[in-house]
């Protein structure tokens, strides 16, 4: 994958990247999906449990434990019917679920983080608008001043993810020094905004998609950036070129 989104020569990385694939999901092809409410004891909501960071997470779990908290935490078994449903004993449930539970507190945003607002709220419709401007405008210290000071960020599947306020705005830097100004069109991925990531072409007058990104929202702030290449654009939608103007 093409890491030039950011950085022509990376920076140190933050923590290496332990998850060897992950792709994004349209939420309007969550809309089909039926809901029929979680169990009693569901420790997540719907909404939790499709963020990029939750199946991230998932993913570094053995598949015992994972099916064990899927089944749990979000879909809200008690545990003896896990244990059914799994063919074996309460106490092995238990176990399991508290080493998942363990490996998600590690690698989990704090629960004490102020929640993202809801979706295609007045509040993300605000902040999505500033991002798209900032960005059209080739205005990094705009993009930054959206960025929590612990931001991540992300390229599946390079194998490093960086984080911090300061690093994301040396790849913006490098970002609109080369091409100027980005044209973002925004869609939904897991339940949270994304954008397809347009710049132009200084030989035609069309411009070129470089990529999906996906943003992860802690309140009024972009608190994660996961950067998908130009691969996963048709499940949404998008193309891989646009007309300017």
């Amino acid at each position: 994958m093409n890491s030039s989104l950011f950085w022509a020569d990376p920076p140190e990385p933050a923590r290496p990247n332990e998850v060897a694939w992950l792709e994004p999901y349209p939420d309007v092809l969550l809309d089909d999906i039926t809901d029929t409410g979680p169990g009693p004891e569901a420790r997540y909501q719907a909404r939790e449990a499709i963020s990029l960071a939750f199946i991230t997470a998932l993913q570094l779990l053995p598949p015992r434990q994972r099916a064990v908290l899927i089944l749990r935490d979000v879909l809200g078994f008690h545990a003896r019917e896990v244990a059914q449903i799994l063919d074996t004993s309460t106490e092995s449930v238990t176990s399991a679920l508290k080493r998942a539970r363990a490996t998600l507190r590690r690698r989990l945003p704090p629960g004490d983080r102020e929640p993202p607002p809801a979706p295609d709220s007045p509040a993300e419709r605000a902040l999505v608008e500033r991002l798209t401007r900032a960005f059209a405008a080739g205005d990094p210290d705009s993009v930054v001043a959206l960025l929590t000071e612990d931001v991540w960020v992300s390229m599946p599947a390079l194998p490093q993810e960086y984080q911090g306020r300061n690093i994301a705005a040396q790849g913006l830097s490098v970002l609109f020094g080369r091409g100027g100004a980005c044209h973002l069109v925004a869609t939904r991925a897991n339940g949270q905004p994304a954008f397809g990531i347009y710049v132009q072409d200084p030989h035609a007058g069309v411009l070129h998609a470089t990529g999906l990104m996906v943003i992860t929202l802690t309140g009024s702030k972009i608190s994660a950036i996961t950067r998908f290449d130009t691969g996963v654009l048709a499940r949404f939608g998008l193309p891989r070129t646009l007309p300017t103007g």
